[in-house]
């Protein structure tokens, strides 16, 4: 047998193309007729964890003896709880003008527990309330002591059609 040296090279040449070809030691099964998968499978995708939260819903106003009875109905989703959450509000009428800007003490609020805070907001008309905004937190108090990241952690809603907002 005569060996010529473009039969070397073909040889050669194909060994190097076998070599740098990329081959999975997992191929997937296809059925007969249909290509094959050339990317690797990922894992799933996870979905990001929420923070912890606290959420606030304005759930009803209610007419009362010369004052507005509200009620808020508080939902604490996070590890802690709290002591202190005195929540600064500021309430507009239907022009939004500043009507009255009150301090509520919302707590004390248990971890993993869902609670109704009664108010009366004195001498303004449920009628007169265009919005409510939760403008600050004038305390923070979990276990551990003062917090600055409970703002952050609230978020606000309403039931009615007076809008709850942060």
């Amino acid at each position: 047998m005569i060996v010529t040296r473009s039969a070397i090279g073909f040889v050669l040449l194909a060994a190097v193309v076998i070599a740098l070809t990329p081959w999975s030691s997992a191929r997937s099964e296809s059925a007969p007729g249909t290509a094959q998968e050339t990317q690797p499978k990922t894992a799933p995708e996870t979905a990001p964890e929420t923070a912890p939260e606290i959420k606030i819903e304005l759930n009803k106003l209610e007419a009362s003896e010369n004052a507005c009875r509200a009620y808020l109905l508080l939902e604490n989703r996070s590890p802690a709880s709290f002591k202190s959450l005195k929540l600064d509000l500021v309430l507009f009428d239907s022009e939004g003008v500043v009507a009255k800007r009150l301090a509520v003490e919302a707590a004390p609020l248990p971890k993993d527990k869902t609670s109704l805070k009664v108010f009366d907001i004195a001498r303004l008309p449920c009628g007169a309330i265009g919005r409510v905004l939760l403008n600050r937190l004038t305390a923070c108090d979990d276990g551990d002591g003062a917090r600055s990241d409970c703002l952050a952690m609230i978020s606000t809603t309403a039931r009615g059609a007076v809008p709850f907002i942060k």
